[in-house]
C-alpha cells in the first residue's frame, strides 16, 4: 500500500508541475471581469470645482471594496460613504480639492466572485503632474490561490467523487479508500484556505496579512463564500458517508455529490453568465459529471491492481453507467463553453481562450483513452484476464494524471475573464476629455473595438462655456501602423452634440484623435488627444 501511495502521491505532484507553467504563462496580467463603462467625471477630466459625488457605472453589479482617493502630493483618502444604484457606484465626496491632478482608485467584488481593480484621472482648476498608483501581480498570492483551487478541486472531485464510486460502484470493495479519506482531508484543509485567499485577492493584500480578520470577513462576503461552506458540507457528507454505517452512505455520498455541484454552481465565470436558469444547472450537472468520473478513477484502479474479489463487477458497473454520464457532461460543457468563448476566434485573441484549448487538447486525449479502455479493454478484464487488468490499471493512471492536469488549466481560469465579458466591455463607448486653452471638448466613441463606430461630441470653450462652432472635423491618425489621417466632418443632430456616424476604425491599438473646430471664418482650433481601441 505504501508503495501505490508513493506513486499516486507521485502523479498528482507530477501533474501539478506540468500545469503550473502553462497556466502562470497565460495568465501573466491580471483582466477584470466586471467591465468599467462610465465614470464621472470622465477619466482625464478637468473640472473648475470639485464634484460633490463621484459614480462608477460597471457592466454588471458590483459591490465596492476599496475607495480611495489620492491627492496631488500622493495622500491617499479613504472614501466609505457610497450608494448602489444598480450597476452604479455613487460615491459621496465632502472635502474641498485642491488644485491639480487627482486619482479615483477602486477596487469592487464583481458578479462572479472575482475583484475588480482600476483607477481614473481628473483635475482640478489644470493638470498637474499625476501621483504613481500602480497595482503589481502578486506572485506568492496569486501562486497560493491556484494551489488553493487545485487542492479544493483534488478534494471534491476525487474525494467526494470517491466517495460516491465507493458507495454506489464498488460494492464490498473498499479499494481507495485511503486516498479517496486523504483527497477529502485535503479539500476541508483547501476550502477554508481558499476563503482566505480570496479575502486577500479582494483586498488586494499581500499573504502576510492572512490572518486578519478582515480578510476572512470580506473573503466570506464574496459569492465564493458560499461556495465554500457548501462545498465543507458536501466534504463532510462525503467523509461520514466512508466513516458511518453502510446504509448510510449511499444517501450521504449522493447528498456530498449533489452539494458538489451546488458549489461549484454557486460562484464563478460561468455561473454569472446569462441566462442563469441555464447557466447554473449546467454548471451543476458538469461538476457532478466530472465528480462521477475522475472520482473512480483511483478507487477503481487499485481494485484491478490488486485483483479484489469485487474488482469486475466494479469495472462493470463503471463501464455501463459511464457512458450517458460523460454524454451529459460533454454536452454541458460544449454548451457551457460556447456562452463564454462566443466566437472561434477568442479561442486563440484571450487567455481564457488559450487555456480552453489546452483543456480541450487534454480532454480528447482523455476521452480517446477512455474509449480505448471501454471499447477495447474493459471486456477482457470483465472476463479475467489479468495481462488486460495489469494494462488497464496502468491506462486508468494515465487517465488520473490527465485529469490532474485538466483541474490546473481549471484553477487558472480564475485570473482571466471570459471572451463574454470581454464582449461586454469592447460594446460600451470610449470616453476622453480633451482640453486645451481656447477649447474643450468630451468625446465618446462606440463601440470601443475596432470597426464600424460613431463618434459623439460636446464642444466647449476653454473655460467650460458653450462654444458655438461654424464646423467641427474629426480625424483620427495612426502613423505607426502606416495609417493615413481618417477625416470626417461632423454633423449637429439638433442636441447640442456633434456626431460622426457610419466610421471605421480598421485597427485596434492607441490612435491619436484630433478635432479640427472652426469657431469663425478667420479661426481654426486644433485640440487632440490619445485614444485606446480594444480588437
Amino acid at each position: 500500500m505504501a508503495g501505490t501511495t508513493t506513486k499516486l502521491v507521485g502523479w498528482i505532484a507530477g501533474g501539478l508541475l506540468a500545469v503550473a507553467f502553462i497556466v502562470m504563462a497565460s495568465t501573466s496580467q491580471a483582466f477584470a471581469h466586471a467591465a468599467l463603462i462610465k465614470t464621472d467625471p470622465a477619466d482625464g477630466a478637468v473640472l473648475a470645482q470639485a464634484p460633490a459625488r463621484f459614480s462608477l457605472t460597471f457592466s454588471e453589479p458590483v459591490s465596492p471594496l476599496v475607495l480611495t482617493l489620492v491627492k496631488p502630493d500622493g495622500t491617499p483618502v479613504p472614501l466609505t460613504s457610497f450608494r448602489l444604484s444598480d450597476q452604479t457606484v455613487e460615491i459621496d465626496n465632502s472635502r474641498a480639492l485642491k488644485s491639480g491632478t487627482h486619482v479615483l482608485s477602486w477596487r469592487v467584488i464583481s458578479a462572479d466572485g472575482h475583484p475588480v481593480g482600476g483607477s481614473l484621472l481628473f483635475s482640478i482648476g489644470a493638470p498637474s503632474e499625476p501621483p504613481v498608483v500602480s497595482e503589481a501581480v502578486d506572485w506568492p498570492q496569486r501562486s497560493a490561490i491556484w494551489i488553493g483551487k487545485v487542492f479544493l478541486y483534488i478534494g471534491l472531485f476525487l474525494g467526494v467523487g470517491g466517495a460516491f464510486a465507493l458507495a454506489w460502484l464498488a460494492g464490498h470493495d473498499r479499494a481507495g479508500q485511503r486516498f479517496v479519506t486523504a483527497a477529502i482531508l485535503c479539500g476541508l484543509v483547501a476550502a477554508p484556505l481558499s476563503l482566505g485567499f480570496q479575502g486577500l485577492d479582494a483586498l488586494g493584500a499581500p499573504l502576510s496579512h492572512l490572518a486578519q480578520p478582515v480578510i476572512w470577513r470580506t473573503g466570506l462576503g464574496t459569492s465564493f463564500g458560499w461556495t465554500v461552506l457548501i462545498a465543507l458540507i458536501a466534504l463532510g457528507l462525503g467523509l461520514l458517508s466512508l466513516a458511518g454505517p453502510r446504509a448510510a452512505a449511499r444517501p450521504l455520498a449522493l447528498a456530498g455529490l449533489a452539494g458538489l455541484g451546488i458549489a461549484l454552481a454557486a460562484s464563478g465565470h460561468a455561473s454569472a453568465a446569462e441566462p442563469q436558469w441555464l447557466t447554473r444547472p449546467l454548471v451543476f450537472v458538469h461538476g457532478a459529471g466530472i465528480a462521477f468520473w475522475a472520482g473512480a478513477l483511483v478507487p477503481l484502479g487499485l481494485a484491478l491492481k490488486r485483483q479484489t474479489v469485487g474488482a469486475v463487477a466494479f469495472l462493470c458497473r463503471f463501464s455501463w453507467t459511464i457512458l450517458p454520464v460523460v454524454a451529459v457532461l460533454a454536452t454541458a460543457g460544449v454548451v457551457l463553453a460556447i456562452i463564454q468563448v462566443q466566437t472561434p476566434p477568442a479561442l486563440i485573441g484571450t487567455a481564457y481562450g488559450r487555456l480552453l484549448l489546452v483543456k480541450l487538447a487534454l480532454l480528447v486525449f482523455l476521452f480517446t483513452l477512455a474509449a480505448v479502455n471501454r471499447w477495447k479493454l474493459t471486456a477482457s478484464a470483465e472476463a479475467g484476464s489479468t495481462e488486460v487488468q495489469r494494462r488497464l490499471t496502468r491506462s486508468i493512471g494515465v487517465e488520473l494524471l490527465i485529469v490532474l492536469a485538466i483541474f490546473g488549466v481549471a484553477a487558472g481560469w480564475r485570473f482571466t475573464p471570459p471572451p463574454r465579458a470581454l464582449a461586454i466591455a469592447a460594446a460600451q463607448p470610449v470616453s476622453i476629455h480633451i482640453h486645451a486653452l481656447q477649447a474643450m471638448a468630451d468625446l465618446s466613441i462606440t463601440p470601443s473595438h475596432a470597426g464600424p463606430v460613431a463618434a459623439s461630441m460636446i464642444i466647449m470653450t476653454g473655460d467650460f462655456g458653450p462654444l458655438d462652432a461654424r464646423e467641427v472635423t474629426l480625424v483620427l491618425s495612426k502613423p505607426d501602423s502606416g495609417i493615413e489621417p481618417l477625416k470626417r466632418a461632423a454633423t449637429k443632430p439638433g442636441d447640442g452634440s456633434w456626431r460622426v456616424d457610419k466610421l471605421v476604425i480598421p485597427v485596434p491599438g492607441r490612435w491619436t484623435v484630433r478635432l479640427d473646430i472652426l469657431v469663425s471664418d478667420f479661426e481654426m482650433v486644433k485640440i487632440e488627444a490619445p485614444v485606446d481601441i480594444r480588437p
